[in-house]
Formats: C-alpha cells, sequence, structure tokens
C-alpha cells in the first residue's frame, strides 16, 4: 500500500488517494489538498473528520446499502420482482454478477472510509501541537478509533464466519495504518481500538459530563462516535465474540446511564413518540446517528415511491405474519402506511437521522447475556414500551432455543430497515424457518469477499 500524498477535498472530504489497499479509490486532480496542509490547523482535523460520517452516509454505507438496502435484502424484508437482482439476493445467489457487485461495493465502501480515518490517525499524534480547544485532540482521535472499529466491525459480521462457527468463512484484515499494516488478531485489535477511545473521552466527552462547551463542535454528541456509542459498540462486538458477560456490562452502562438531573440520558420510546410526535425512528433512543439532510428525498425515492414495500396491499403480511396482529404494538400500529396500493414503512418520514447505535438494541443485548431476574426486568420494560407488555410471552423463556426464538421476533420487528437483522440472523445462524426468507432459498450466511479485494489474509 503506498503512502498517501494528498487528500480529496470535495463533499466526501474523506475520499482517499490510496490505490494498492483496494481498487474503489479514486483521485480528482483539481480538488486535492496537501495533507500537511490540511492537518495543519484543528479545524483541518475537524473537516477531515466530518468528511469521514459524510462518507458514511453514502447509499453504498449506512445512508442505504447497509440499512436500509441491500443487507435488508439478505432477509428478504422487501418484495422484489422476478428475475431481479434484490430477488437472487432473497436466495443467497452470491454468484449472479449483479449480487457480487452489489456486496463488492460495500466492501470497498467500507475499506474506503477506514482508509480516511487511517489518514486521520496517522497525523493526529504529530501534530498534536495545532490543537488549542481543550479536549479536541482527545475527542477527535476517540472517534477515529471507534469508527475504525465500527466499521472493521460491520466488515467482519457481513464478510466474517459466522458466529457460532469461526472455523469457517473468510480470515479479514484489520488495517491499521496507511502502510497496510493488518492486526494478525482481528477481534484483539478491534476491542483494543475502543478501550483506546473509551479512555480518551470518559472524563471529557460532554454527553458525560454534561458540560456545555463553546466549541459547537461539542453539540449534539448523539450524532458524533461519543463515549456511550463507544460503551453501545463494545456491547455489539463483546455479544458477537460470545463474551456474554462483557456485553451485558457494556449494554447496561448505557442503559442506566444518567443526565445530570437524574433523567435517563436514553429513554426507551413509546407510543407518542410515534402516533403524536410522528419520531418514527425514535430519537429519543438514538445512541449514534447520522444527520442526513437528504433523508426526506431517499425517503421519497425508496419508500413513498414503492421501491421498498412489503406484502403488497395485503396488510396481513406486516401486522400478522411480523407483529402477531396485537392490535397495541405502537410499531405494529404507526410505522407501515398504504401508498399507492402499497404498504410502505414510515419509520424515515419527516426525519433527519439514521440511527446507527439505539438503546433498544442494548436492551436486546442485556436481556440475553443478563442473569434471569435482570433479564426479565428488562424484557418486561421493553415490551411495555412497545405496547406489547401484556401480550404473551409475558415471562422470559428460559429454554436458550425459545428465548433465541423471542429474541429474533423483535429484532426482526424492531431494526427494520436499520441493518441489524440480518446480522442477528447470522449470529445465531437461523437455517430454517427465517421470516420472510423464501422456502427454496438456500440460507448461507458466508458472503464471499469480492473478486478484486486485495487484503484478505487468506
Amino acid at each position: 500500500m503506498k503512502n498517501l500524498k494528498y487528500i480529496v477535498v470535495t463533499l466526501l472530504l474523506g475520499s482517499l488517494t490510496n490505490t494498492s489497499c483496494t481498487d474503489y479509490l479514486t483521485v480528482n486532480p483539481k480538488t486535492e489538498m496537501r495533507q500537511d496542509k490540511l492537518f495543519s490547523t484543528e479545524k483541518g482535523f475537524k473537516d477531515a473528520l466530518n468528511g469521514i460520517y459524510i462518507q458514511m452516509k453514502g447509499t453504498e454505507a449506512y445512508g442505504g446499502a447497509m440499512t436500509m438496502t441491500t443487507i435488508e435484502h439478505a432477509v428478504s424484508n422487501w418484495d422484489v420482482a422476478p428475475g431481479s437482482a434484490e430477488e437472487q439476493l432473497n436466495l443467497f445467489n452470491y454468484t449472479d454478477t449483479k449480487v457480487e457487485n452489489s456486496w463488492s461495493s460495500i466492501y470497498g465502501t467500507e475499506y474506503t472510509i477506514i482508509a480516511g480515518i487511517n489518514v486521520i490517525l496517522s497525523h493526529i499524534d504529530e501534530k498534536r501541537e495545532v490543537f488549542t480547544s481543550p479536549g479536541t485532540y482527545e475527542t477527535i482521535k476517540a472517534e477515529c478509533l471507534a469508527l475504525r472499529a465500527y466499521c472493521h466491525l460491520d466488515i467482519l459480521r457481513l464478510y466474517g464466519p459466522v458466529a457460532s462457527d469461526v472455523s469457517a468463512g473468510n480470515k479479514l484484515a484489520y488495517v491499521i495504518d496507511l502502510s497496510g499494516t493488518r492486526a494478525s488478531f482481528f477481534q484483539e485489535a478491534l476491542l483494543k481500538d475502543l478501550v483506546e477511545a473509551e479512555g480518551l473521552v470518559k472524563a471529557i466527552d460532554p454527553i458525560v459530563t454534561n458540560v456545555t462547551t463553546k466549541d459547537t463542535y461539542f453539540d449534539s454528541r448523539n450524532l458524533k462516535m461519543n463515549y456511550y456509542a463507544i460503551k453501545a459498540l463494545q456491547a455489539r462486538a463483546y455479544l458477537w465474540f460470545n463474551n456474554k458477560e462483557k456485553a451485558y456490562e457494556c449494554a447496561k452502562i448505557v442503559i442506566d446511564a444518567k443526565n445530570s438531573n437524574g433523567t435517563p440520558k436514553f429513554r426507551l420510546g413509546v407510543s407518542a413518540d410515534m402516533s403524536t410526535n410522528k419520531d418514527y425512528t425514535l430519537t429519543s433512543e438514538h445512541i449514534f446517528a447520522l444527520y442526513d439532510f437528504n433523508l426526506a428525498s431517499k425517503y421519497t425515492s425508496l419508500f413513498q415511491n414503492g421501491t421498498l414495500k412489503k406484502g403488497g396491499n395485503n396488510n396481513a403480511v406486516i401486522n400478522l405474519q411480523l407483529y402477531g396482529n396485537t392490535g397495541t404494538d405502537m410499531r405494529e400500529l404507526n410505522l407501515w402506511q398504504l401508498i399507492k396500493e402499497n404498504y410502505v414503512l414510515r419509520k424515515y418520514e419527516g426525519g433527519k437521522q439514521i440511527p446507527l447505535l439505539r438503546l433498544s438494541e442494548m436492551y436486546m443485548i442485556a436481556i440475553e447475556t443478563a442473569p434471569p431476574a435482570d433479564a426479565q426486568a428488562l424484557w418486561t420494560a421493553f415490551r411495555s414500551a412497545r405496547g406489547i407488555g401484556n401480550r404473551a410471552p409475558i415471562t422470559l423463556p428460559v429454554d436458550p432455543a425459545l428465548l433465541q426464538t423471542e429474541l429474533i421476533k423483535e429484532y426482526r420487528k424492531e431494526f427494520y430497515a436499520e441493518g441489524q437483522s440480518f446480522f442477528a440472523c447470522k449470529r445465531l445462524n437461523l437455517k430454517t424457518n427465517v421470516l420472510f426468507v423464501p422456502t427454496e432459498a438456500k440460507i448461507n450466511y458466508l458472503i464471499p469477499l469480492p473478486k478484486t479485494e486485495t487484503i484478505n489474509l487468506n
């Protein structure tokens, strides 16, 4: 991998001129800026990191493929046309050219984002003297480390082995610098990044200290990779690595987080949030979200126009198969509407935020990993908030198989168009009776690496 000499300063400021790590990066000579100039000021570092967040909102990343489109087709969450690439995604047909291209694009985009993060990290320590605002160096470095871990974890969850059987599947590169240095132990490197990030901001992040700063960069911390987002990401990672004790510990820190006045830092959404406030993504639960100015146009093109729909005009597919026809579940009552003879999801209607880490996921993780009494209390609280506290099963199943069944039902209901359902199914290696997946599909969670990739460890 060549050393980077330039950084592309466009709207996607984080796009880099690296050519040997991946074939997906391009350079616009008219918009190049030398790195030494960009990173000569604190503002330059802020701009570079903002560029990373902008990249993450791209349609081949978390503004589309990793939340609403490709990854949701992988669990058949949307209707598909016969013979389409989306139908082949439903069928786990990884040899289809268009399916290959879809997964290759995500792979390249994730590593492109990581490359941009590594550019910032390669300069931040040697240019520490340019940081004049208290806490800015620590915050930017922590965000970069945690975002690097975030993207690598998703690469692992997509292209790596099933969590319960690491002997089969791709071995992947945890890329930690510009020379292409690969961490020998992916898990160890990922967790190390998160531990370092946590240590940098635990005592200074305004979301923890509740101190308002004059620097507007520290506003709206839930729209950046903040301290609690780091803990939430640790919980997600530990669950994937089957360290249930640590997963519960980290999830509980987020669940129990308080403001200075004693109110919860994050609150489970309730029916009024959706029905009255039209807050369909439940922003009170957002631990980390991306602010997307273009979300309204995405909603129109993807949902309102009927591109992404489920069940045609038959509401039984959603109300009965997904929610169980409860008549009380706030998601069942508020999240779907009939437009042009198609049932479409309202989750992103009128919103500006794409949630990447949400409080409800911390509840799901904690319910799965907590001691029985604590798990039951969390189960009751979560289902009561969703309006199904009086619906069976009121008592959390003790049998692991039954517990898994109930949890996967909630993942499917809760994270529609957020990308987490596929990961839950893969982690649990579900092979039969997967909701909406065609009976003729040969379920296979081992997504092949792109044919052009050059950073696989195999």
